[in-house]
């Protein structure tokens, strides 16, 4: 049976998040591959991809302070320059995949997201539907969008996948980044530190309190909104399983979209 799988290609570890506009175009290619080889093993997966913005929209949104709508003096030209950003990278992205075998088309958030209040109520669906059933990848990214609470907010990767796991029969999300997983300090300030192998919703309390924001500029949270975000999620939609891991780790991806049972970095469900 065909089986539907959400995958974040995370900002930290496609662009250089500390430099601002740099794509790490190495890793991107190396994924590409990663991912062309499991859709090839697998020919039943069917894959939407996100990616987030990284040292692109980030810095943008930060400077302008997009995320919390039209307070900045020059607010509406920084929404317009942190969908640039934003889009600047994703063509980066999509190059580079569609260079490497992964047979994909881009959809813009911004074109059909509608958010109130920072939270994203609709985005159109449909073509993403057609997409997949002609075989191909559809490609998503974080993205500013119209609020009508707030003239206009960010919509994160996470928010497009929360969306999207309601809408479709998603079994499963893959958030691919730096870390290998979730720990209970920064793993690359304290290499020693521990790392949780699952989490659940009952264990939510007994985590927070070790999650911190990302290493370098994040607009929309770091990994402490990452986890709530996804277990918000696996309790919404019974039976979607998260995971959280390296992509720096070569075959590491393909290995998580082929093997649904891997034991590799951090599994979010709900028992």
């Amino acid at each position: 049976m065909p089986e539907l799988v959400l995958l974040k290609l995370g900002g930290s570890v496609i662009t250089d998040k500390n430099q601002p506009f740099t794509a790490r175009l190495e890793v991107l290619a190396r994924l590409g591959r990663e991912i062309r080889q499991a859709l090839e093993c697998q020919p039943e997966l069917q894959l939407i991809i996100g990616h987030g913005s990284g040292s692109f929209g980030h810095a943008v949104a930060r400077e302008y302070d997009t995320q919390r709508g039209n307070v900045h003096r020059r607010g509406w030209y920084g929404f317009a320059a942190t969908a640039l950003a934003a889009a600047r990278l994703n063509q980066i992205v999509s190059d580079t995949l569609f260079e490497q075998g992964v047979s994909l088309v881009s959809f813009q958030p911004s074109a059909s997201a509608r958010c109130y209040r920072g939270q994203l109520t609709h985005l159109e669906i449909g073509p993403l539907q057609r997409v997949l059933e002609a075989g191909l990848v559809p490609v998503v990214y974080g993205d500013v969008a119209l609020d009508e609470a707030q003239g206009f907010t960010i919509v994160s990767t996470e928010q497009i996948f929360d969306y999207l796991a309601r809408a479709l029969p998603v079994t499963r999300i893959i958030l691919a980044g730096v870390v290998d997983g979730v720990y209970q300090a920064d793993p690359l300030r304290y290499p020693d530190t521990p790392r949780y192998a699952t989490i659940t919703p009952a264990d939510w309390d007994a985590v927070q309190a070790a999650l911190g924001g990302s290493h370098a500029p994040d607009v929309t949270g770091g990994m402490l909104s990452k986890v709530r975000s996804m277990l918000d999620v696996v309790q919404a939609c019974p039976g979607v399983r998260v995971r959280l891991l390296s992509a720096e780790i070569p075959n590491q991806l393909t290995s998580a979209l082929i093997d649904s049972q891997c034991d590799l970095g951090t599994l979010i469900y709900n028992p």
